[in-house]
Formats: C-alpha cells, structure tokens, sequence
C-alpha cells in the first residue's frame, strides 16, 4: 500500500506564462484565496515564462504581438528594450500586485486521479491535491526538429538556443522555417552573413494589419482541430507572415527569397537532389510542441493523437482545463482562456469554499 501525503487546495494552476497568470488573476477575483484555495507550480527559477530564455537579440520592437495581462497594463517599454528583460519585469510585477500565491521552483512530474475524484499533482517540491486543475505549461521546453537524411557536420541548433546574430558573422546560414521566429532569424542574420531560407511549403505573405475578421478565423481553424482531438498547430501557423518590423528589414536585406525545403542533410551542408550548397550552420526555426507529458495518467489523448476539447476543458476529464494550448496559444488568446477556464471551473466545483488558514495536509492511501 502507497501512502501519499498531499496539501489540499481546490485548483492548482501548473506554469506562470502568461496564460497560468491570467488564470490565476480570475481565480482571484472569483474568491479563491491564495495558497488556501489554489496555487500555481511554475518550473522556472523566476517570473517570466519562456521570455525569459528568449533571445537578447529580440527587442520589444520586433515582438511579433503583445498583449497586455488583464487589469495591468504593460508601461510603454523602450523599442530597443530586450524582450527577455521587459516581459519578465512586467511578469513579476503583475505577481506582486495581484498577490498571486506562485511557488518555484517546481517541476510537475504527473497528474493522478484520485479514488475521491481528486487529482493528485506530483512534483519534486511534495505533492498537492485538488478539484481542479488548469494546465498553462506551453510550449518552450519541447523544441520540435524534424528528421532528415543524412549528416552534417556544421553547427546545427533550434531557434530556442538561438542567441544573436553575433556568432554568424560572415558565414552562410540555412534558416528552417516560415513563422515569425524565421523572420526574426533572417532579419538579424542577414545584416552580418549569408541567409538561406527554406521552408516545407510555400509561406502565406499577408498584405496589411491582421483584422479581427482573420484573426477569428485562425483561431476558428485551431479550434476545429483541437475538437476534434488532432494535434495542435498554433494560431501563428494559420495567420501568414505580416508587414512586421523584423519582415521589413529582411526585406530590406534581400533575405525572403524562399527555396523549397533541401532533400537531405550533408557533411557540408544540404542538397536538393544532385545540387548540394555548402554551408557554416543551419537554425530550425521550426516550432514546438505542447508540454503536456506529465498529463499522460489521466489518458486524455484520443485516437488523432491529441487532447480533444470543448473550449478551455478537456473532453475526456471535466476536471482539466488547458490554457496556452491550441487556439489560445498567443497573448491575446491567453488571457481569454484563463477566464473561459475559471468560469468552467466554478460551474464544476461551484463557488470556492473557505479554507482555514493552515490546513492540513491529507493521507491518500492506494
């Protein structure tokens, strides 16, 4: 027999991102006390999320959107401001002025239902248990790089360990991909080097600003294939590439001549067919994929290989909410989904109930 001794609260949030922040916002103002009622698990060492670990090249100005956390603005920051210092900044900010109970570091191994109906959080910090759970783990820390034949014998690296432009200087590199990050890469990279930019299909050019028409549009396209329980594509992939200020610079700089993605990997570079291109290094700007494994006990995953939902909750457990996850996998999109989510939350477990400051922990046995 296995005894588990877990703090109880009635919600955990899992990650403080931008989505578990809005999340906890709304926790708040529903009436669920801080550490008594719910809690949120964030991984990292400080506030921040995956800005933290952005590039230092990436300035406020070329941040591909940002939307401000509810009822705290953003203060205008400096256009040359690193977004890996300003996001951060404002993201612990926003912790302090809304009192919002973040406990890190802690890494969420897995989540178990228990034979109460409860859920069981583990994590290398103790466990907790609780009614409900939001997930708000994002992306960040699973980079996706596709395979392809072959070996080369360069530097090869994802756009999530790319630091600058510096490093390039004067040589030729390959830049994978057709979303925003590629765009930053080429921009930055074509100033000091040789860029080639290949992507798998053809990339989407938008003309003017992104209307809200378009952009319920996309959001609806993601929604269909998370209801239907697909694997997730983000809203970027579905939006097309926009006249930003890092698109208009490698415009400027003669870097968004396309070539379809290369056959095979060489000891010196790519080729397609029999033409092979010598190349310094190759940048995946590639994407990546949801952190989501230590949700794998609960058996969300359907057939399509992925977590069918309805709205923010997934299909197959009323009890678990995703945020940051699908359609709402952007600033804007975050912040709706930790209010959709708490309200689906308080219709399931109703209205908090109060807890006695310093309860005790609970025995499970199994």
């Amino acid at each position: 027999m296995t005894v588990y001794r877990a703090t109880e609260v009635e919600v955990v949030v899992v990650g403080a991102g931008q989505a578990g922040l809005s999340a906890a916002y709304h926790l708040r103002r529903r009436g669920f006390a801080p550490f008594d009622s719910f809690v949120v698990l964030d991984a990292e060492n400080t506030a921040g999320g995956a800005w933290a670990h952005r590039s230092p090249s990436l300035r406020m100005a070329t941040v591909h959107g940002f939307h401000d956390l509810p009822d705290f603005e953003l203060p205008a920051p400096d256009p040359l401001a690193p977004a890996r210092e300003v996001v951060p900044g404002y993201f612990a900010a926003y912790e302090a002025k809304h009192a919002l109970p973040v406990v890190r570091p802690v890494h969420v191994r897995a989540v178990r239902s228990l034979p109460d109906r409860r859920l069981l959080v583990e994590t290398d910090a103790g466990d907790w248990s609780a009614r409900a759970l939001i997930n708000a783990t994002g992306t960040w820390t699973r980079p996706f790089l596709p395979h392809y034949p072959g070996h080369f014998g360069g530097r090869q690296l994802h756009y999530a360990d790319y630091r600058g432009p510096e490093e390039f200087a004067g040589q030729r590199v390959v830049v994978v991909g057709g979303g925003a990050s590629a765009i930053q890469v080429l921009s930055e990279v074509a100033a000091v080097g040789d860029t080639v930019w290949v992507t798998r299909t053809p990339p989407v050019f938008r003309d003017g600003p992104f209307s809200p028409e378009a952009g319920r549009e996309a959001v609806a396209m993601v929604e269909e294939r998370v209801r239907q329980g697909l694997p997730v594509r983000s809203v970027v992939s579905v939006t097309g590439l926009g006249p930003s200020v890092a698109f208009r610079r490698a415009q400027e700089l003669g870097a968004l001549e396309r070539r379809p993605m290369f056959d095979r990997l060489t000891e010196h570079g790519v080729a397609w067919d029999s033409a092979e291109l010598a190349v310094d290094a190759i940048v995946w700007a590639t994407g990546f994929r949801p952190e989501i494994g230590h949700l794998t006990p609960l058996g969300l995953r359907g057939p399509g290989g992925g977590i069918r939902m309805d709205g923010t909750r997934a299909a197959a457990d009323p009890r678990v909410h995703l945020v940051g996850y699908g359609p709402s996998a952007s600033t804007i999109g975050a912040n709706r989904a930790g209010r959709a989510a708490v309200n689906g939350i308080v219709k399931l477990i109703g209205e908090p109930a109060h807890v006695p400051v310093g309860a005790p922990d609970r025995a499970y046995r199994s």
